[in-house]
């Protein structure tokens, strides 16, 4: 039932298929993988799955053994916290486990403003904790969740093993990735998660100190807007960078009201690339810095710093390429005029507050050796798959940045680059979209950039306590998002031509 390619999972240092292990454990539930594994993706094969997980099912829930990591805690890393747990807390009292002080002391600062009560931390054999009440549990966890500072499944492991490591790799990883943005390695941080870097150019922000609010361009991934709520002074945010609210929002960075501008490469799920150049010489006028976070497109299909002060990225995605290992980076244009400014904050945060684990960075350096002849092929798949989906008489619409605000897009593409793999669309009978979604025969769940292709309902997912807010932002209930894999393009068009006969 669940297609499968010849997708790779490093385990303590052996290389193993995906179809090695058994991805199904019955007909309504794909909750799959062992503990040893560090998969970033998680199955819920049935639209009735998508509603369990996200109403707490008992039925679904308690038989997921892993999930998309900053979510759904892996076993190994419950097994840490337990530990950590017995040693240093009570019973009436919470822990979460950060990798490092200062992420630990940042945490114990959010978490009691937002708690409202005391937390205290502890040091835990070569980790941090943070303990707080029973009451601020929520919030210790929102800080996990959103910050990305987080202890990794290969750390947890090593630490329960005995065997936790020192060092990094990190300076290995920058190398490498110089060679796709183009920038000294110098200019490359490596974090332990895409959101991790994205904090961290929150924080680096000059016009934070000064109360300013960010602004976000576009329909963000959740995340990326909660971060800026959570931690930032706030967020202006406009749903769509076109017309005369676009051209107010020019006006309001050219007066230097912000402290930075936030946006997506192309936007994620609705795949929308906005005027950079416009938005870029805004900027400029400000003295704003411009982020714009490429994890969507990747470094290889687009040169975001042609107009960028920073860019954002997850590695966990297209660069890895294999859905087994997380971290993210931040790149700094090195003739911003903010340059010195964020190279100093990003690299105390990348080595001291949130640095990738030297067991993750080994394996994302094994895995990026692949990732342009990966993209060659993401690429080809992806556009050719919106292509058909954009005719088929079911489909309503289809959202590709081969079709949707293409000229934009096309503007910050690199020289042999491609549109992306990522896609979105509705039917046009929407009512008919779990019949479509049950029918399909091909790996679902979040995350996008694994191997194989992967659907997911995006809103359901991402937005199920806000799904009247997102359809007004013009992201429906019922979107679903593709993330083209490796496999045969015949196979994927054949799967939905199957499927969407049920529209």
């Amino acid at each position: 039932m669940l297609a499968r390619g010849a997708a790779k999972v490093h385990e303590k240092g052996v290389t193993r298929n995906l179809s090695d292990y058994p991805a199904w454990q019955d007909d309504d539930l794909g909750l799959p993988l062992p503990d040893t594994l560090h998969a970033c993706s998680v199955c819920l094969p049935t639209w009735d799955s998508i509603l369990g997980y996200e109403e707490g099912r008992e039925k679904v829930v308690k038989r997921m053994r892993t999930g998309y990591p900053r979510f759904f805690k892996h076993p190994a890393v419950e097994r840490l916290f337990a530990a950590a747990k017995a040693e240093v807390a009570s019973d009436q009292e919470e822990v979460i486990v950060l990798p490092t002080r200062g992420a630990v002391q940042r945490a114990h600062r959010w978490v009691e403003r937002q708690a409202k009560t005391a937390v205290r931390i502890a040091s835990f054999h070569g980790l941090q904790v943070l303990i707080v009440p029973a009451k601020a549990k929520q919030q210790a966890n929102e800080y996990w969740r959103f910050a990305g500072e987080v202890v990794s499944s290969r750390q947890a492991l090593d630490f329960l093993d005995g065997t936790l490591r020192e060092g990094s790799k990190s300076h290995l990883i920058s190398r490498a990735m110089s060679k796709f943005s183009g920038t000294a390695p110098a200019d490359n941080f490596i974090f332990t998660s895409g959101m991790a870097a994205v904090t961290a150019v929150l924080r680096a922000l000059p016009g934070m100190l000064d109360g300013k609010k960010t602004l976000q361009l576009e329909f963000p991934y959740v995340d990326s807007l909660k971060v800026q709520e959570l931690f930032g002074n706030g967020v202006v945010y406009l749903n769509e960078a076109i017309g005369e609210s676009f051209d107010e929002a020019l006006m309001r960075i050219r007066q230097g009201e912000f402290a930075g501008v936030f946006t997506e490469i192309p936007s994620n799920p609705l795949l929308r690339t906005v005027d950079l150049h416009r938005v870029s010489k805004a900027c400029q006028d400000g003295s704003t810095p411009l982020i714009v976070d490429d994890s969507v497109a990747g470094p290889f299909n687009v040169d975001s710093l042609k107009y960028a002060d920073v860019v954002t990225g997850s590695l966990t995605k297209w660069v890895s390429g294999q859905g087994d290992v997380m971290a993210g980076m931040a790149t700094v244009r090195a003739d911003s005029p903010l340059a010195n400014t964020f190279r100093q904050s990003l690299k105390t945060d990348s080595t001291e507050n949130a640095p990738l684990y030297i067991a993750d960075a080994e394996v994302l350096l094994s895995n990026v050796n692949g990732y342009a002849k990966r993209m060659e092929t993401v690429n080809a798949n992806g556009q050719a798959v919106a292509a058909w989906l954009a005719q088929h008489p079911a489909v309503e619409e289809v959202w590709h940045p081969s079709l949707t605000y293409k000229a934009n897009y096309d503007a910050v593409m690199r020289k042999g680059g491609g549109y992306g793999g990522l896609l979105s669309f509705i039917l046009k009978n929407q009512k008919k979209t779990p019949k479509v979604y049950d029918a399909l025969r091909l790996n679902k769940g979040p995350s996008f950039g694994t191997p194989f292709t992967l659907v997911c309902p995006y809103t359901m997912l991402a937005h199920y306590p806000e799904l009247e807010w997102a359809e007004g932002c013009g992201v429906s209930p019922n979107l679903l998002r593709v993330s083209c894999g490796l496999e045969p393009l015949e196979s994927i068009i054949a799967a939905f031509e199957v499927a969407l006969s049920n529209a």
